[in-house]
């Protein structure tokens, strides 16, 4: 390894150190985050479950080697789920020696602890909005896809732009699972920053008979009301309720639901296109007799699909887009640090 790989290797590491001491004295800013991420108290809780604090050697080695050196990557982030400015900051620190960073206007409580914890001083917080006033000859985006293209656009010429923009998380059940033996664990995954990220499963894809489709429906409609009772949903805002009035309408007029004070499970018609739901703990059940059958289903939106989880990753590897991360159920939120959350070319 080059004395350049061992110091952002000691970078990172003193990065995840920050993070450690930043998750022990999480009551300091839990309510501020609760208040400006919409979370309820023991989402944020949850939430913190998932930040990155410790990663291993060959976790690193991949996260360093997968990246194009720079000499300054400036950082910009979004509010979509409040832990992910650790992972967003280690890809810059495996990028360039200068790494500076805007925070979410909204939401930047977790971006200033890290930084304020971060010995070395590695990374620097510009909360600059004029993107051609800055230096950084790399630009890393989080958020919009709106955000993104506007940002390239405000750009200098010649200066990298890589975008992580808004995807979609899926699951994948063949037709030997025991409904009620993954339900919980897709409840977890589906409650986590209430369906805000990427890594969100929105979609559960069910091989088998719609009978078998109305199982799974019914079982996760069962997890997710004792959920609901532990880690309660946060607020959705005026839209987020509109979208969800209008997504059950329409299921509810073409197939059936399951709702719950702080949930809605639908399922389609036998073998129909899903009709994606919204943000909120929203889930579509989508029948499918084959596998074959499924990746013709996931075709449209494949490009959108940064993760999925399953009960037999064998089995899906060979239906999802290859630039998906591959989960089992339960896990979808943990991905090794090894590289972005997104690994679609960007």
């Amino acid at each position: 390894m080059s004395d350049s790989r061992e110091r952002r290797l000691s970078s990172i590491r003193r990065l995840l150190a920050a993070a450690d001491r930043v998750y022990e004295s999480r009551h300091r800013f839990s309510a501020s985050i609760a208040q400006s991420t919409a979370l309820s108290t023991e989402g944020v809780e949850l939430g913190f479950g998932y930040l990155e604090r410790s990663a291993s050697d060959a976790e690193l080695t991949a996260l360093i080697a997968g990246v194009s050196e720079a000499a300054h990557v400036h950082v910009i982030l979004s509010a979509n789920v409040f832990v992910a400015p650790l992972r967003a900051l280690a890809l810059a620190i495996a990028t360039a020696p200068k790494v500076t960073v805007r925070p979410s206007a909204r939401d930047p409580w977790l971006t200033r602890a890290l930084v304020s914890e971060l010995e070395g001083r590695c990374v620097e917080i510009v909360d600059e909005r004029r993107v051609a006033s800055l230096d950084a000859d790399t630009f890393h985006v989080y958020g919009r896809d709106s955000t993104i293209a506007a940002v390239r656009s405000e750009a200098r010429p010649g200066t990298k732009v890589r975008g992580h923009g808004a995807g979609l998380g899926v699951v994948l059940l063949t037709r030997a699972v025991e409904a009620d033996a993954v339900a919980a664990s897709i409840a977890i995954d589906v409650a986590a920053f209430d369906q805000r990220g990427c890594l969100s499963p929105r979609l559960v894809v069910v091989e088998g008979t719609f009978a078998q489709a109305t199982r799974v429906a019914e079982s996760i409609h069962r997890e997710l009301g004792a959920m609901a009772r532990r880690i309660p949903r946060g607020r959705l805002d005026a839209e987020e309720r509109a979208e969800s009035r209008r997504w059950t309408d329409t299921i509810s007029f073409a197939g059936r639901t399951w709702a719950g004070p702080e949930h809605v499970v639908g399922l389609g018609p036998e073998g129909e296109p899903p009709a994606l739901p919204p943000v909120g703990r929203h889930v579509q059940i989508a029948q499918v007799s084959s596998l074959e059958h499924a990746r013709t289903l996931l075709a449209p939106t494949a490009r959108f699909v940064v993760a999925v989880g399953s009960n037999d990753l064998d089995r899906a590897r060979s239906v999802v887009p290859t630039h998906a991360r591959l989960s089992p159920l339960g896990s979808m939120q943990r991905p090794p640090l090894d590289g972005p959350v997104d690994q679609r070319p960007g």
